[in-house]
């Protein structure tokens, strides 16, 4: 959801609420000046980030994946 910085403001339960289930987009003039989101990981979305940085037939430890995936972004 996007919303402007004043509706924000103006409704801020609300969007924390709503913030359990989506992220929310904060705009300031037209542009987008900050992200609410959930803290929760959604860990199928990180699964999908990984998808073939990893060989099929190696084991690799959980920095190393990492580094691998930021270094690509």
């Amino acid at each position: 959801m996007i919303v402007t910085a004043t509706e924000f403001k103006t409704n801020l339960g609300k969007y924390l609420e709503m913030a359990a289930s989506q992220d929310i987009f904060i705009t300031k003039n037209g542009k987008n000046i900050a992200r609410l989101t959930n803290p929760v990981v959604n860990k199928l979305a990180l699964l999908d980030d990984l998808v073939g940085i990893v060989p099929q037939n190696q084991t690799i430890d959980e920095n190393t994946i990492r580094e691998e995936r930021l270094s690509r972004q």
